[in-house]
């Protein structure tokens, strides 16, 4: 029984929390070679896989970040369309999961950045061309707006996730014969503009995890 408007994003069953399992859903959906011929699923995922890894590469030169952040997208996109479907458990609107992605890979930027670069990452705290008098308040925004980062990231995806959820969530709720007229074609938009938006936030998260990376020489 739902007791609030945002209970519905609790998993069902209390036992072992077996909803937590959709967020391995990638893994089952996209299995790799397992026939003597190539599958067009395989094809399409490799197209895919390459045309994302020639974006990303105008953003950083590590290739490492470039294949771990189309993981990471790959593996958010699938989630998030997931969740469309009805009795799927959402795992990409709880905060926990988004901040496991955003914070070890944040941090593992920074802890190779200062211990190998650490003059390059100094000099990302103090832009170009920036008056004595206001040096100080600049070193201390950049390094606020660095902190902040894996938590803008991992807001970001769960805020938008939820935000469409609860308009899907709102209109359901609006069962009267009456307005099926006018419901049905507002719900038919509103899932498309969700498929969109688990495009774009899967993308987003991606590429902005490539960008930081591009500080790091």
């Amino acid at each position: 029984m739902m007791t609030s408007l945002f209970s519905s994003f609790d998993p069902s069953s209390n036992l072992l929390q077996l909803n937590w399992l959709t967020f391995f859903l990638p893994m089952i959906i996209m299995p790799m070679n397992f026939w003597m011929k190539k599958s067009r699923w395989l094809m399409i995922k490799k197209k895919i896989t390459k045309k994302i890894f020639f974006e990303f590469n105008n953003s950083t030169k590590h290739k490492e970040i470039m294949y771990l952040s189309i993981s990471i997208m790959i593996m958010i996109l699938i989630n998030n369309f997931m969740s469309l479907f009805p009795y799927i458990f959402t795992p990409t609107s709880h905060i926990s999961i988004s901040m496991s992605l955003s914070i070890p890979t944040w941090m593992m930027l920074m802890i190779y950045g200062w211990t190998k670069f650490s003059n390059s990452m100094f000099k990302h705290l103090l832009p170009v061309g920036t008056p004595g008098p206001i040096m100080p308040m600049m070193i201390l925004i950049e390094t606020t707006g660095n902190l902040i980062r894996p938590i803008s990231l991992s807001v970001r995806l769960t805020a938008n996730m939820i935000a469409g959820h609860l308009i899907m969530i709102l209109l359901g709720n609006l069962n009267s014969i009456k307005m099926i007229y006018m419901i049905l074609p507002i719900q038919m938009m509103l899932m498309m503009f969700e498929s969109a938006i688990s495009i774009i936030q899967a993308y987003v998260f991606a590429t902005l995890m490539t960008l930081y990376s591009s500080e790091i020489p």
